[in-house]
């Protein structure tokens, strides 16, 4: 199973940054479900954001985990978004509908339709 790195700053703009790197899958997603939820409850922020960019891998329980975190965030006045999603993480977002919860355009990167 995978792997996951996580680092954790805050913008000038008081929001919290959490960049997930590796994979998001039954081998990381404990730790990176508890880190998201302990930022949300001792930071409070108004908004978390859950950079992706270097996230290789996200199966059904990553994506349950940025539920998890999404639901924690609105208990305490707060959203996440989600920010830079690869090809790979977009596709799982949008097949299960959860974009526009995140943040994310609901269509395929750079809007450029699937070729069959």
């Amino acid at each position: 199973m995978g792997e996951a790195v996580m680092t954790t700053r805050q913008q000038a703009d008081g929001a919290v940054v959490v960049e997930i790197r590796g994979t998001l899958d039954t081998a990381t997603v404990d730790a990176v479900r508890g880190e998201l939820l302990v930022v949300l409850q001792r930071e409070h922020p108004r908004t978390l954001v859950v950079d992706l960019m270097f996230v290789t891998f996200m199966d059904s329980t990553g994506i349950g985990a940025l539920v998890t975190a999404h639901e924690a965030a609105r208990d305490v006045g707060g959203r996440v978004q989600l920010r830079n999603p690869s090809e790979f993480v977009h596709r799982q977002l949008r097949v299960t509908g959860l974009c526009d919860l995140f943040g994310l355009p609901s269509g395929p990167p750079n809007s450029r339709p699937y070729r069959y």
